[in-house]
């Protein structure tokens, strides 16, 4: 079932590659020299978006190949445990140690599995953050650039708050400074 979905995706990649491909040709014909930047970037986001699914399908297949084999390995494991313990009728202090340390190693492959997947969303979170930030940013600086009267008002706010805070700090150094006087003499 999974090789026949992966078939029928990578299919569908294709065509997507084919369609993009023809978008392509149609921004390079001559008639759509008027519409070209519009249509450049439409082609350029749908190449990304092509990107994007190609390599999240690519991703996805390997993943679920890994834990197929993995669980391969593992099942392997299981019989060849059962298979000795029904086989020999062997119950020992041993084998009981090797059962323990056996789950005592898949439950910590579980949390470190668990521990990988939070960091790749924190990791993703702050990524998105950060791209939140710089449209912020973006925009902020676009407003400024817009309305100059804005920007200036605001250098000016801050000229001021500067200036409040050197004439508070030199009010303070004369106090301390006077007080210190008083108290040696």
């Amino acid at each position: 079932m999974f090789d026949t979905m992966s078939v029928e995706i990578e299919q569908l990649l294709a065509k997507l590659t084919t369609v993009n491909d023809k978008m392509a040709e149609y921004t390079n014909a001559p008639g759509a020299a008027s519409l070209n930047a519009a249509l450049m970037h439409t082609l350029q986001r749908h190449r990304d978006i092509l990107q994007d699914y190609t390599h999240e399908f690519h991703k996805t297949k390997g993943n679920f190949l890994a834990i197929r084999e993995r669980e391969d390995l593992l099942g392997s494991v299981r019989k060849d445990i059962e298979m000795y313990k029904s086989g020999s009728g062997v119950n020992n202090r041993r084998t009981e140690l090797f059962l323990k340390e056996h789950e005592h190693l898949r439950n910590s492959d579980r949390l470190m599995d668990d521990t990988i997947s939070i960091a790749m969303a924190t990791k993703e979170n702050m990524t998105s953050q950060r791209s939140i930030l710089k449209s912020i940013q973006s925009r902020v600086n676009t407003l400024a650039n817009r309305f100059p009267a804005i920007n200036s008002l605001i250098q000016r706010i801050n000229l001021r708050k500067r200036r409040d805070s050197l004439i508070l700090g030199t009010v303070i150094g004369v106090c301390t400074i006077l007080l210190l006087f008083y108290a040696f003499h």
